[in-house]
């Protein structure tokens, strides 16, 4: 079984959807909107920067929908889905994963976002493999925590060599496309790393490594 790998946020689509759910929220009357576009702006720009504390922003990704039960976010979550991430989906997106669907490739997501995020999003784009951060849930409701090994940065490696062990699968002839640099780390452990519309310190190591750097905007 021959890997291809996808980071979703930038890469399989145009947009951030973990950004924009808190816009959604903002939106909703859910969250205070000046108060949270501010922190969520300041936790986007840290991811951007590498430097983002993945527990903290979780916590504040998480935190407003403990309130809500499980069935309430699912119908909220559908609403996202045709008001937000309808609109970053790219054609050239499909026709990547199209092409390695045709070669017999399996199809993985992984991505920093949260499983409750992104399981719709995959499912959408047809993708039945999916490694996402996993918010903690006690008695039908989000506590706003983090369950396990986020899959942000090095997370990313740990958890795709968890569920390589457990599925008895190896990265022999792997590919792996993201546009950030906090996934040089799993970028590293593949044959086929490609950087896709990469931000600047991403480029410049894929130009230093000669890597396959491509665009996938429309």
């Amino acid at each position: 079984m021959t890997l291809a790998i996808f980071d979703l946020d930038n890469t399989l689509l145009n947009g951030d959807s973990d950004h924009a759910w808190g816009i959604f929220l903002a939106e909703q009357g859910i969250v205070d909107a000046d108060v949270h576009r501010k922190a969520n702006d300041r936790f986007y720009q840290d991811y951007l920067n590498g430097e983002l504390d993945v527990f903290r922003y979780q916590r504040f990704v998480l935190e407003p929908l403990a309130q809500f039960s499980l069935d309430e976010l699912h119908a909220m979550h559908e609403r996202f889905m045709a008001s937000h991430v309808q609109p970053m989906l790219q054609i050239k997106a499909a026709e990547l994963l199209h092409q390695h669907r045709s070669q017999g490739h399996t199809l993985m997501i992984i991505t920093a976002t949260n499983h409750f995020i992104t399981r719709p999003i995959a499912d959408l784009l047809g993708i039945e493999h999916l490694i996402a951060t996993n918010p903690e849930v006690v008695n039908g409701r989000f506590t706003g925590e983090v369950s396990g090994t986020p899959s942000f940065q090095g997370g990313k490696v740990t958890r795709l060599k968890q569920w390589l062990s457990e599925n008895n699968e190896s990265l022999d002839g792997a590919w792996f496309y993201s546009d950030s640099i906090n996934d040089a780390p799993l970028l590293e452990q593949v044959a086929n790393p490609v950087a896709v519309d990469p931000d600047s310190r991403l480029e410049a190591m894929a130009r230093e490594r000669d890597w396959p750097v491509m665009s996938l905007r429309d």
